[in-house]
């Protein structure tokens, strides 16, 4: 089992940045890649960002792409979430996932393939 908890969201205006954490505990080993999925209420979950485990491959929405940096130091059991200028727009809760297949494309990489969710970190921006 993986644990995931979030932190670091929280009511900002518009155009400023904002990093999340997702920090892991438990069999961190068997985990192959990290993501950071966004969901606002009475819609489906999207995938923000995802990373590889390891090489540090990165794969990014073309919604953020640009604005999002998603990162996991020296492969260590964080993982972050930059955002920058943000809009009210990324106003969601923003979660973290992390999956265990062995054979991927980063790009279509999908929720179903992530088997373990932390309990999310909400992010409000305000024009």
């Amino acid at each position: 089992q993986v644990q995931l908890v979030e932190s670091g969201g929280g009511s900002v205006q518009a155009g400023v940045s904002l990093t999340l954490s997702c920090a892991a505990s438990g069999d961190t080993n068997n985990t192959k890649y990290f993501g950071w999925f966004r969901q606002t209420p009475g819609k489906d979950r999207e995938v923000v960002a995802i990373i590889s485990r390891g090489l540090g491959t990165t794969y990014y929405d073309d919604s953020v792409n640009g604005r999002v940096t998603i990162s996991q130091p020296n492969a260590k059991n964080t993982i972050y979430l930059q955002l920058n200028s943000l809009k009210p727009e990324d106003t969601a809760m923003y979660y973290c996932a992390a999956g265990t297949r062995t054979f991927f494309t980063l790009r279509f990489l999908k929720e179903v393939d992530f088997n373990y969710w932390g309990q999310g970190t909400q992010v409000t921006v305000s024009s």
